[in-house]
């Protein structure tokens, strides 16, 4: 990775509701004795050099017993996001202290186990690639889906984000749409001051009522000129997170078919 330094940041307080299983679904079970905290892990220590983890209070305690050897030798840290106020929070609040001295921060989902490691490394490349030559950047893989959740709205003549729609907030997502997969790649410089002046103006979601994290994407590539990369990804399943019981068992499924 030549010099640039990437830390890679876990957002997963959630406790899966959906679920019913009542533990953070980065500690569920993907196969005997592999979770998606083990899935995760491989795929981002070749290319991030620590990996922090932002769990709920009630998450803390049994991660930090999943991952203590990890942790023992400083590779991965954890901190608490003390409410459930949305994904902003969990990056500029809780874990600022942790990838402020990076060069680049790369947001992951802590759900997201289908993720392959060749995405992350593609990622890294390109965003290294894009910012070589000075000034902030954003990088992230998108992928056509059929019936996106998530959907983004890019200029590829302009190379600018200019808007994201969210299912989770009422909007409508066109079918063949980009969306992510739970994935993204920020320059450090600048941008835990830029989070504020972001949230200064920003709307609360219609449903939720949460300030999402995601439009706040369209707002460095737009309104402050970051230097915008897509990363194309061929494969629909690396964006499938883990929400319903079908998500896990197709995860499952999955593991078993790439390990046999």
């Amino acid at each position: 990775m030549g010099d640039e330094r990437v830390c890679a940041v876990v957002p997963a307080a959630g406790q899966g509701s959906r679920l019913g299983l009542g533990i953070p679904k980065i500690m569920l079970e993907i196969a005997d004795g592999v979770t998606v905290w083990d899935l995760l892990r491989r795929r981002l220590t070749p290319w991030a050099e620590h990996v922090h983890v932002v769990l709920s209070p009630a998450g803390k305690a049994p991660f930090q017993r999943l991952a203590a050897e990890a942790i023992e030798r400083g590779e991965v840290s954890v901190s608490v996001q003390e409410e459930p106020t949305g994904m902003g929070d969990a990056v500029f609040g809780a874990a600022v202290p942790y990838w402020a001295g990076h060069d680049a921060m790369l947001v992951v989902w802590g759900d997201q186990a289908n993720l392959s490691s060749r995405t992350v490394g593609e990622v890294v490349r390109a965003h290294r690639e894009s910012t070589a030559a000075g000034g902030p950047g954003l990088t992230l893989p998108l992928v056509a889906l059929p019936d996106p959740y998530v959907e983004y709205e890019y200029d590829a003549d302009s190379s600018a984000l200019l808007r994201v729609r969210m299912s989770r907030e009422g909007d409508e997502c066109r079918p063949g749409g980009l969306s992510d997969v739970g994935v993204f790649c920020l320059s450090v410089d600048g941008l835990a001051q830029s989070w504020p002046r972001y949230l200064a103006a920003a709307r609360t979601g219609t449903v939720t009522g949460e300030v999402n994290f995601l439009p706040f994407l369209p707002y460095l590539s737009r309104e402050l000129g970051w230097r915008t990369t897509v990363v194309p990804v061929t494969d629909p399943d690396e964006a499938r997170g883990i929400n319903t019981p079908a998500d896990l068992e197709f995860t499952r499924r999955a593991y078993l078919r790439c390990t046999s």
